[in-house]
């Protein structure tokens, strides 16, 4: 079950993305979002969910595909956290021993 808690969106998120390959490739997005919806309860989360459902169900909110759906939940719950270690990932990429900042 997810809460909301930032801390929880990565394992979250991997465990819905494995599930989803494994059992549900040919369902159709929509099946896919309403079933990780159904792990998503308790706080802020729960709010955030029934407020989805109604858009979806108002054909107001549509995702092309999962995951641009778990893209939503990292943006919504993920907090600055996995943005500023992205930002240090970037940075810390090297090509032929090189760092970015030396190839600026």
């Amino acid at each position: 079950m997810f809460d909301g808690s930032s801390e929880k969106v990565p394992g979250f998120v991997t465990a819905c993305k494995l599930y989803i390959r494994m059992k549900m490739r040919r369902v159709v997005v929509e099946e896919q979002i309403q079933w990780i919806l159904s792990y998503i309860q308790r706080g802020l989360a729960d709010i955030w969910k029934k407020n989805t459902l109604e858009d979806l169900e108002g054909d107001s909110l549509e995702y092309e595909t999962a995951g641009e759906f778990f893209a939503d939940i990292k943006r919504k719950f993920g907090g600055e956290d996995e943005e500023t270690a992205k930002v240090v990932e970037i940075k810390g990429i090297e090509q032929r021993g090189k760092t970015m900042e030396e190839f600026v």
